[in-house]
């Protein structure tokens, strides 16, 4: 299906011609070790039967690893060793991965997106042109850092989300509709990312806990603990500011939110 909305053919590991000079895998993380062995096998069973039917050695020394000379995948949280089996064989690998949010409906420009690269230095050089010609801006990743950049990368949108989501939850202690609490909280978010963006965070934070308003935070836990779930995330986020954030009467704030950091 969505071979068809993008004007191409769908084709399988089997009946693909394989034949470009880049190959890039966009499935499942859980599916790319097996989807590369299985392409590796049939380039390298490529590769043995003219090695057999070839009559002169360097018309097979040009034809042994295959056409293919790069390859890469796009998971955020594993490094090139996923397809390790392509490397083996003499083709470039590497991972390629968009710090952007990708949904059903929406259709995000790369223009200026940054992108991680990791992997052999030959593809990451090519990585980056892919990336410049996308209009995006590359940058290196140590294989042994993919897994805290992928987190970095999930707390960026999906977990922001999920405070957005809580947000609307207590919008509704205070009887507000989710829609109403979207409409509402949407511009103090926009000027507190457009402040996080000019100012960094510690001068963009405000509220009661920049204040050392012990009395407010009581009030607000109170009223949260009929939420167990919202009463969790504020208590979570309220001592992630205690950590690295401005803040007075720090340590009565500590005895109130139970935090022994």
């Amino acid at each position: 299906m969505l071979a068809i909305k993008v004007g191409a053919q769908a084709v399988t590991a089997h009946s693909a011609a394989l034949d470009a000079d880049v190959l890039w895998f966009c499935v499942p993380d859980g599916a790319i070790l097996g989807v590369a062995s299985e392409v590796a096998l049939r380039l390298a069973t490529r590769a043995a039967v003219s090695r057999a039917t070839s009559k002169k050695k360097d018309k097979f020394r040009n034809r042994s690893r295959s056409e293919i000379r790069f390859a890469f995948h796009s998971s955020g949280a594993l490094s090139s060793h996923e397809i390790d089996a392509l490397r083996k064989i003499g083709i470039a690998v590497g991972s390629v991965h968009p710090l952007m949010t990708f949904v059903a409906g929406a259709h995000p420009v790369l223009t200026d997106v940054p992108f991680a690269i990791e992997g052999d230095d030959a593809a990451k050089r090519m990585g980056r042109r892919i990336v410049r010609a996308l209009g995006g801006e590359s940058f290196s990743l140590p294989t042994t850092r993919k897994a805290a950049y992928h987190a970095w990368a999930t707390l960026t949108s999906p977990l922001l989300l999920a405070f957005l989501a809580t947000l609307e939850e207590v919008a509704g202690a205070a009887g507000l509709t989710r829609e109403d609490a979207r409409r509402k909280s949407l511009p103090i978010i926009r000027q507190t990312l457009a402040n996080y963006s000019r100012l960094g965070p510690a001068q963009s934070f405000s509220g009661p806990l920049i204040r050392g308003d012990v009395a407010t935070v009581a009030k607000h836990l109170a009223v949260l603990k009929k939420n167990p779930g919202s009463h969790e995330v504020y208590l979570a986020l309220a001592k992630a500011a205690l950590r690295g954030l401005p803040v007075k009467n720090r340590k009565a704030l500590k005895r109130l939110l139970g935090d022994s950091g």
